[in-house]
């Protein structure tokens, strides 16, 4: 396995980030349905957001496809009309990057749950920082703010850690991910281990 970027590798990580753009402009919706309710439910929907890297990343596995794809996801959602408008690119970057971060500690040869799952919570703390700096959160009191990190982090290993790992997974079970890179003996081992 080569480790620079195909032109290829770009492309599948473009349409993958195109195709998670998307379910990030819809999943606002459920993110603003879900506020009302309180006590962070929306929050707990955020993870949802980080969940691009972690795709693309598993299914590509070369270096610098999260942050790639964070980007692409945030540049198409943005294009199909955020409400959050150019903060979607800055927070977009952060997040990948805080991904990429993750994967790069692992040499980029790790491919276990847990590294999505360690990638997701990065992802989350690049969000809260970025919260942080935008004074999104600054004036929570300490029980809401507790509440709100809670309910973040926990849709963030959710949805960005586990169902990212998990799609992937079905998807080379599929052998979909085949035209990208062979699955291994190793990967289908996987599979079969709970």
């Amino acid at each position: 396995m080569t480790k620079g970027l195909k032109l290829t590798d770009i492309l599948v990580t473009i349409v993958i980030a195109i195709a998670f753009g998307i379910v990030y402009i819809l999943w606002g919706s459920v993110y603003y349905a879900l506020k009302p309710i309180g006590l962070h439910a929306d929050q707990f929907m955020y993870g949802m957001w980080f969940i691009a890297a972690n795709v693309a990343f598993f299914i590509i596995r070369k270096p610098g496809v999260a942050l790639l794809a964070e980007i692409a996801a945030a540049s198409g959602e943005f294009l199909l009309g955020s409400p959050w408008g150019l903060t979607v690119l800055l927070y977009g970057v952060v997040q990948g990057l805080f991904a990429e971060l993750v994967f790069m500690a692992f040499k980029y040869k790790r491919f276990h749950i847990s590294v999505a799952i360690l990638s997701a919570i990065a992802a989350c703390l690049g969000s809260v920082l970025m919260d942080f700096a935008y004074g999104e959160i600054g004036d929570l009191v300490a029980w809401n703010l507790t509440l709100f990190m809670i309910a973040r982090f926990l849709g963030s290993i959710l949805f960005a850690g586990v169902c990212a790992y998990y799609l992937v997974k079905v998807l080379e079970a599929t052998g979909v991910t085949n035209l990208v890179r062979p699955a291994s003996s190793k990967d289908y081992a996987e599979l079969d281990q709970k």
